[in-house]
């Protein structure tokens, strides 16, 4: 059977001080009123039914999801007592999973991705799923076609074709400096795509990976999988979770899967528009934008002012600006960021420091 789990556990530190520890950036509702959880949840509309439908994300959010999400019952949100990267995130519903059926095909998504059009995306969610089903022993991943040459993305490097529609993923290869990925995106589409972090694979495949090439974090996941009918699911989980190994799908399983001539990993590349809405910049192509290229997302009233993002999740609050230039004005009840744009992954370290110098409170 086919199911869809979405991961929900990234910080948001990059989207601070809207983005915090009580509300994380996956469930701020920035976009006409619905959060990017909401918004990943109604991508699939239409394509599975909403009990195939799960979530992964930390203990503390279950009650804010289920909230935000109706149509999820509580079997379906599946807590982490403490984060431990995707490697964790991914394997842990594959063992819940296949435990009650052994043939569960699991798509992969974030909860951090705008992608349009929908029934695009929606065919090739489709065809990724034909594939892992024709081909168990394929690990399925999604290539955007690049629009330049970023430097914060993880790259696929394509071979030969797997079917109609994929490619083999020669090599994965990790965030490149500028003149690397000028090259990449150079040798064009047929050879290098974004790598997306989605994934469609067999539950039991991918456990079989998570076994060789992973055995302890396998164990873990193992008991964790056979006491979750149990009355010992919790204290299980809570005591297994914290102790596994903390590491990205892409190091532990990818990688390796791509030199295994027992597996293959294939990529379908996807040519549409995909936006990983993980810092202010990245939302503020997402906003409306006036004449002098002001992202907007505020009441505001900006005075000879241009390329500068306002945005506030206070409706009664209005941000005036006079003679500024290319900067992210970001607004909240508890906090208010001002920095230049081209400063905005130093948000990460403000971030940092502001829960070293003014307390856990302000995060």
């Amino acid at each position: 059977m086919r199911y869809a789990m979405i991961m929900a556990g990234g910080s948001g530190t990059r989207l601070w001080p809207m983005s915090r520890a009580d509300q994380p950036k996956q469930l701020i509702p920035l976009f006409g009123g619905r959060s990017l959880l909401q918004v990943a949840v109604d991508r699939l509309a239409g394509r599975l039914p909403p009990e195939r439908i799960f979530v992964c994300a930390a203990a503390a959010y279950r009650d804010q999801v289920l909230a935000a999400l109706p149509e999820l019952s509580p079997a379906q949100y599946l807590s982490e007592p403490v984060g431990r990267d995707t490697l964790n995130a991914v394997g842990y519903p594959a063992a819940v999973l296949a435990r009650d059926d052994p043939e569960a095909v699991i798509a992969v998504f974030t909860a951090d991705h705008l992608i349009t059009p929908i029934d695009v995306f929606q065919r090739l969610v489709e065809q990724a799923f034909e594939l892992a089903e024709e081909q168990p022993r394929t690990l399925v991943t999604f290539g955007i076609t690049p629009t330049g040459p970023a430097t914060g993305y993880g790259y696929l490097e394509l071979g030969e074709p797997v079917s109609p529609t994929s490619r083999r993923v020669r090599q994965f290869r990790e965030k490149p400096d500028l003149a690397t990925a000028q090259a990449w995106v150079a040798a064009g589409p047929d050879e290098y795509l974004w790598n997306s972090g989605m994934f469609v694979w067999r539950a039991a495949t991918l456990l079989d990976c998570l076994a060789r090439y992973e055995p302890a974090t396998h164990a873990g996941l193992t008991e964790i999988a056979a006491a979750w009918d149990t009355p010992v699911r919790d204290e299980t989980l809570a005591r297994v979770y914290p102790t596994l190994r903390k590491i990205s799908v892409d190091f532990a399983i990818m990688e390796p899967a791509s030199r295994d001539a027992t597996v293959q990993v294939a990529a379908i590349p996807m040519a549409l528009d995909w936006l990983d809405v993980g810092s202010w910049p990245t939302f503020a192509r997402t906003c409306e934008h006036d004449a002098d290229d002001n992202a907007l997302a505020a009441r505001h009233i900006l005075l000879d002012t241009r390329g500068t993002l306002v945005a506030s999740n206070d409706p009664d609050h209005l941000i005036a600006t006079i003679g500024c230039a290319d900067l992210i004005i970001i607004h909240t009840p508890r906090a208010t960021l001002v920095c230049r744009a081209d400063q905005a992954e130093a948000i990460k370290e403000l971030h940092r420091l502001v829960g070293e110098r003014v307390g856990a409170e302000w995060l």
